[in-house]
C-alpha cells in the first residue's frame, strides 16, 4: 500500500484550514492520477512522475491562501505512529508515502492509504471493520 499524509504547522484554525484545502486536492487529483492503476508498481510510476505537478499545485493553494511558512513534500519512506481509528490499530512504522509536512509539521495529521485507494468516503456513517479482526474478536471471545 500507499499511504499519503499531510502534517500541518499547528493545530490553529489557519494551519487547519491549509491542511484540509491540502487533503482535499490530494484527495481528488492524486486519485485520479491513480484510480485506473492496478499495481503497486503503476501506482509508484504515476507518482513519481507527477511529483513537479503536486508540488506546483500545493505552491498554488499556499501562495493563493499568502501561506509564510516553508513545506516538504517526500515521496518515500516515511514515519507513521501508531493510530486507532474506529477501534482498529495501526502499527507505528516507515511505510511508502506521499507525506506533506508543513511548516515545523506539529499539528494533526491526515492520512489514509493513496493505493489501493481508500481515501474517497466522505459518508460520515460508513464504518470500515477488518475481517481478521472480526475473525480474531469472535474466537477470543
Amino acid at each position: 500500500a500507499i499511504r499519503l499524509r499531510v502534517i500541518p504547522n499547528s493545530n490553529n484554525p489557519y494551519d487547519i484550514s491549509i491542511k484540509e484545502q491540502i487533503k482535499t486536492y490530494l484527495e481528488k487529483d492524486v486519485y485520479t492520477l491513480t484510480k485506473n492503476t492496478n499495481t503497486i508498481e503503476e501506482a509508484r510510476l504515476i507518482i513519481n512522475d507527477n511529483l513537479d505537478s503536486i508540488d506546483a499545485n500545493i505552491k498554488n493553494i499556499l501562495n493563493n491562501n499568502d501561506y509564510p511558512l516553508p513545506y516538504k513534500i517526500n515521496y518515500g519512506s516515511n514515519y507513521f505512529p501508531e493510530k486507532t481509528y474506529q477501534g482498529i490499530t495501526y502499527k507505528e512504522g516507515y511505510y511508502e508515502s506521499l507525506v506533506i509536512s508543513l511548516g515545523d509539521a506539529k499539528g494533526d495529521n491526515f492520512w489514509c492509504v493513496l493505493f489501493p485507494n481508500l481515501c474517497i468516503v466522505n459518508d460520515k456513517d460508513v464504518e470500515y471493520t477488518s475481517l481478521v479482526k472480526e475473525i480474531i474478536d469472535k474466537i477470543f471471545k
